[in-house]
């Protein structure tokens, strides 16, 4: 039953250590890459959906979208793409629509007329090119729900603190438990070498008595 219950306890410590290892990586990963338009893994981008405008066919707010890296001039109509919106209502944010139309700004530049396929309506402004992120090649259904909890303070705990403590925890009480061991077998390693001298004077004494009787029977 001990011996049972010592591999359960490497199985939990291994998954702990693997677990907080793994959100430590996580964490570093999403904080540098995930809703940062200048950074990317590989060509790919990271992008957490807002609201539902693409509930209605491809995805919807707290998904993760993966986005990668294309010139915009090869994107058609039909394609998906995310870009830093110029819209008043939500200028300045990430935003993952569909491609309704080829066309130009008021100045000539080349770019799209994006729309949300849940209501859709036309966004308010052409996405011309320099404000093209990526094209859209897959999402993570909640992901990014997630990953905006872990950016919160109960999010921090939970997932990366208390893990942490716990494996730092364990850690302690088995490093505890190996001095007890070590200082019982020292001492268990001194009571022995006591009884081996003990022993010793015995035979001592009883090999002096031994040649004391032989001297005085000669």
């Amino acid at each position: 039953m001990k011996r049972i219950f010592t591999v359960i306890k490497k199985i939990f410590s291994y998954c702990l250590v693997i677990l907080s290892i793994g959100m430590m990586i996580f964490t570093i990963i999403s904080v540098n890459t995930f809703d940062q338009s200048d950074r990317n893994l590989f060509g790919y981008k990271a992008f957490i959906v807002l609201s539902d405008s693409m509930s209605a066919t491809d995805f919807e707010a707290g998904d993760l979208v993966i986005v990668k890296n294309v010139d915009p001039q090869t994107l058609e109509v039909g394609d998906i793409i995310s870009y830093t919106s110029q819209n008043s209502e939500n200028y300045g944010e990430m935003v993952t629509h569909k491609i309704r139309e080829l066309t130009t700004d008021g100045e000539g530049n080349p770019g799209f007329i994006t729309y949300g396929t849940t209501t859709d309506t036309n966004d308010e402004e052409v996405v011309t090119y320099p404000f093209v992120q990526g094209r859209y090649e897959l999402s993570l259904p909640k992901v990014g729900l997630f990953f905006q909890f872990l950016k919160t303070t109960p999010g921090y705990i939970i997932c990366i603190f208390i893990p942490f403590m716990l494996l730092i925890l364990m850690q302690g009480i088995h490093f505890v438990r190996l001095l007890r061991e070590s200082k019982q077998e020292e001492l268990a390693q001194i009571k022995d070498e006591r009884e081996k001298l003990n022993l010793e004077r015995e035979e001592l004494l009883r090999l002096k008595q031994q040649f004391t009787q032989m001297n005085d029977m000669n």
